[in-house]
C-alpha cells in the first residue's frame, strides 16, 4: 500500500490548540517589546563616543618654538600622536624617555651623562616643549626636596603642573618609579648637589657634601657620585632641599669647576642663591629670583608667589625655588598656577629660562 506523505490531519480540537499557542507567543513578542520601549535604549559600550558627538582625529602634539636668543630651548624629538576632539588644540607636553643610552657613559659609581656622539647633550633631550614665541611674561619654579618621601613625592607629581620643575635628591633610595612617573608627565628633573650651606656642621647635607675643607679631587669625586646616582635629568641645582650651598658657593675656583663639569656633560646649571647671579660663570643656566616658602605658611607662599609674578611682569621672566615639598606648598602652588594665565603670564620649564655663560669662550651647548 502506498504511503501517503503530507501534514498531519488535525481535527477541530487540535486546531484549536495550536492557534492558542501562537497566540501566546505573539502576545510575548509584544510584551517584550513594550518593555524595551519603556526601559530605553541600551547604552554604549565604554570608550565610545555619545550620540551626536563631534568626530575625533588624530592630531601630532606640538614641539618646542624657535630659540630666543638669551636661552637655547630643548629640541623635541618626533612626538607621538594624541587623539583629541577637533575642536580642542592640542597642547600637551612631550614625554620622553627616562634616559637614553647614547647619553651616557660608565663611571666610578655608575652611568654618567655625556654629550652624545652627535653633539645632543641631555638639556635637549629631556628638556620639555615650550612654544618660545610666545610674548607672555614667564614663570619658572622648582620644587626641592623630593625623592627621600615618595608618597610626597607622587603628591607633587601628580597635582603640579608639567612646567614645574622637580629637584631629586642624590640620596633618595629608590627613585626609579617617581622618575617614570615625573617624565612621563614631561616634567624636569634635576639632581640636587648637597653643597655646604650656611651653618655647617648643624646644617648638614650629608656624608657625600661637597665641602670648602675637602681637596679639589675629593669634592670632585663625590660631584661624580651624585651625578651617577639615576638618569634622565637636565642639570643640576646647587641646593639640597632647604640648605643652599653658600658656603661652598664662596669659593669661585671650586664652583667654577664644578660648573664646568656639568658643562662638559651637557648638562644646565642653577644657581639657589636669590639674587646671587643672574647666569653661572662656566655652564648654561640661571640664579634664582626668589625663593616662596621661607617660612612654610600658607600666607607667605602666596605672597612670594605673587612677588614672583611681579618680578616676570618687570623683567619679563622670573625663576622661583620652593625646598620641601610640603603638602601645604603642593597645594598653594597648585591652586596658583591654575589661574597664572588668566593673569597673563605663562608658566615655563626651566629649560626656556636658562641664560649663556658669563664667562667667554664657555663651551655652547
Amino acid at each position: 500500500m502506498p504511503v501517503r506523505m503530507g501534514l498531519p490531519r488535525l481535527g477541530l480540537g487540535g486546531w484549536r490548540g495550536l492557534g492558542a499557542f501562537w497566540a501566546v507567543v505573539l502576545a510575548a513578542t509584544a510584551g517584550g517589546a513594550g518593555v524595551l520601549g519603556w526601559l530605553g535604549p541600551l547604552p554604549p559600550p565604554p570608550g565610545a563616543p555619545p550620540p551626536g558627538a563631534a568626530p575625533v582625529a588624530e592630531a601630532p602634539m606640538p614641539g618646542a618654538g624657535a630659540e630666543a636668543s638669551a636661552a637655547p630651548a630643548a629640541t623635541p624629538e618626533p612626538s607621538p600622536v594624541q587623539v583629541v576632539a577637533l575642536q580642542t588644540p592640542a597642547r600637551p607636553a612631550r614625554p620622553g624617555p627616562i634616559a637614553e643610552p647614547a647619553l651616557l657613559e660608565n663611571g666610578p659609581n655608575g652611568p654618567l651623562p655625556r654629550i652624545g656622539p652627535d653633539g645632543r647633550t641631555s638639556i635637549r633631550a629631556y628638556g620639555r616643549a615650550f612654544d618660545r614665541q610666545d610674548p607672555r611674561p614667564r614663570l619658572g619654579l622648582v620644587i626641592g626636596g623630593l625623592g627621600m618621601n615618595a608618597a610626597v613625592t607622587e603628591e607633587a607629581i601628580g597635582r603640579l603642573p608639567g612646567a614645574i620643575g622637580l629637584a631629586f635628591s642624590p640620596y633618595a633610595p629608590r627613585p626609579e618609579r617617581l622618575l617614570e612617573q615625573a617624565r612621563g608627565k614631561g616634567m624636569e628633573v634635576l639632581v640636587a648637589l648637597p653643597l655646604e650651606p650656611t651653618g655647617y656642621p648643624l646644617n648638614n647635607p650629608g656624608d657625600r657634601a661637597l665641602l670648602t675643607g675637602l681637596s679639589p679631587s675629593e669634592n670632585g669625586e663625590r660631584l661624580l657620585w651624585a651625578l651617577s646616582r639615576f638618569p634622565g635629568y637636565v642639570g643640576a641645582i646647587g641646593a639640597l632641599g632647604p640648605m643652599r650651598g653658600e658656603r661652598f658657593a664662596q669659593l669661585q675656583e671650586s664652583l667654577g669647576a664644578l660648573q664646568a663639569t656639568l658643562q662638559a656633560r651637557g648638562l644646565l646649571y642653577l644657581d639657589p642663591r636669590p639674587g646671587a647671579v643672574k647666569a653661572p660663570l662656566r655652564a648654561w643656566g640661571r640664579g634664582i629670583d626668589l625663593v616662596v616658602d621661607e617660612p612654610a605658611t600658607r600666607s607667605e607662599i602666596e605672597r612670594k608667589l605673587a612677588a614672583l609674578e611681579a618680578l616676570a611682569k618687570e623683567h619679563g621672566a622670573a625663576l622661583g625655588y620652593a625646598g620641601e615639598a610640603s603638602p601645604v606648598l603642593v597645594d598653594r602652588v597648585a591652586a596658583w598656577a591654575g589661574s597664572v594665565e588668566a593673569r597673563g603670564l605663562v608658566l615655563a620649564p626651566v629649560t626656556a629660562l636658562i641664560r649663556r655663560p658669563e664667562q667667554e669662550g664657555a663651551r655652547g651647548r
